[in-house]
């Protein structure tokens, strides 16, 4: 018999953005992740809300000067499932990191307002919360003058790209200088790329809606240019046209978006409604959701999502944990979160998928179903995912 041929598996598509897990987003204030916006258009609000923290959120321009961060725990049901079967001693949900990130100004690309300190706080966070204002509230200014959500869009847009040109300049002409005039032939890729990039962006466009490939995706990683970070737009509106769903700068701001960009996450959300929401006890909160549901879990497990991140779960009585990992993420690289050891002696993963548990809520149950599988270095973990990892100490003989 001819031999068998070797099944080659595909590998997964990389994605834009740094490879860790320890990922923050950052919140404009048009409105982390990172929360980014012009000034006075509900950022601070929706953290304060978000993080049940208390911060200064004043009518004036930059009162938040430093960015404030916290960790939110990502709401699952899956988690609090798993918390119930095993009623174990330590209990270690998934968290999002989220920054607060001061309101930009027209020209913050050129340092106007506190722009290039606001500009380097959003280069260290990887996903965008665009706090967007439709609520209209004389008590409370517009830095333009008017509220006009589209034109607030159009400003923090030109002010990331504008801030990629200038970013982009030393390191394209640094590797220009030792591609072309010194000949090195292994940066033709890189100059290639960093061209193409600069070229997007006087033309308009911003880093993530272009075409990449793999060895393309791994050069731009090196430089996290801001618009190649994911943004989610969220909406902010006030409670009244919050509760109706209805505000005369929807339609425009949709519009908007889709042309600029297309298959964006936008969510509907009013930061006055979601205080009282928060501040009511549990009666009034069930009576407030039949009317309208508080958008926060969303917002998060969007925000999550947005930053291309997942996890799995180990369980036991002694603890249960989400550990986060990068989509794709293959089973040795998976167990290098919980310790390097578990990577560098992996020998396998005993996985329980998901919806097996869920069905039995019994080891001894979804090992009878044949749902407990042991899985080798190729194996590409997936949400949700129950695993025990078998592991050599490195160094020590391995097992016979």
């Amino acid at each position: 018999m001819p031999p068998k041929k070797k099944v080659v598996e595909e590998e997964p598509p990389k994605v834009l953005g740094r490879m860790g897990t320890n990922l923050r987003i950052v919140s404009f204030n048009l409105s982390i992740p990172g929360i980014v916006g012009l000034p006075n258009v509900g950022k601070s609000t929706f953290f304060n809300v978000l993080t049940k923290s208390s911060i200064p959120a004043e009518n004036f321009p930059f009162c938040t000067i430093d960015p404030n961060e916290a960790r939110v725990t990502v709401p699952d049901q899956r988690f609090d499932m798993l918390c119930e079967d095993h009623k174990p001693k330590s209990k270690i949900p998934a968290y999002l990191n989220v920054v607060d990130i001061a309101g930009l100004v027209k020209g913050a690309n050129e340092g106007q307002g506190l722009g290039n300190a606001f500009l380097s706080h959003i280069s260290g966070c990887d996903a965008i919360f665009h706090m967007l204002r439709l609520f209209k509230d004389e008590d409370i200014t517009h830095v333009e003058g008017e509220v006009d959500p589209v034109r607030d869009i159009q400003i923090i847009n030109d002010e990331l790209r504008l801030k990629d040109i200038a970013l982009i300049e030393k390191p394209l002409a640094d590797v220009e200088k030792l591609y072309v005039r010194g000949n090195d032939k292994k940066l033709k890729e890189e100059f290639e790329v960093l061209t193409k990039v600069k070229n997007a962006l006087v033309e308009g466009k911003h880093v993530r809606f272009l075409e990449w490939n793999e060895r393309e995706v791994d050069i731009l990683n090196k430089y996290l240019f801001l618009t190649a970070k994911p943004m989610i737009y969220l909406m902010n509106m006030s409670k009244k046209e919050y509760l109706k769903k209805k505000s005369k700068f929807l339609m425009p701001l949709k519009q908007k978006i889709d042309s600029v960009d297309p298959g964006a996450t936008c969510i509907l959300y009013s930061a006055q409604y979601e205080l009282e929401f928060m501040d009511a006890d549990d009666a009034t909160q069930e009576t407030m959701t039949k009317e309208a549901p508080s958008q926060l879990e969303k917002i998060i497990l969007n925000g999550f999502k947005g930053l291309g991140l997942e996890y799995f779960f180990t369980a036991g009585e002694d603890e249960v944990r989400a550990w986060i990992i990068k989509k794709n993420t293959k089973a040795p690289q998976a167990a290098g979160r919980i310790h390097t050891d578990f990577e560098k002696g992996f020998i396998m993963a005993e996985v329980m998928d998901w919806e097996a548990w869920e069905q039995e809520r019994s080891e001894a149950k979804v090992k009878a179903l044949g749902r407990y599988r042991q899985q080798g270095k190729t194996y590409i973990v997936k949400n949700g995912d129950i695993i025990f990892f078998k592991f050599n100490t490195p160094n020590a003989p391995k097992k016979k």
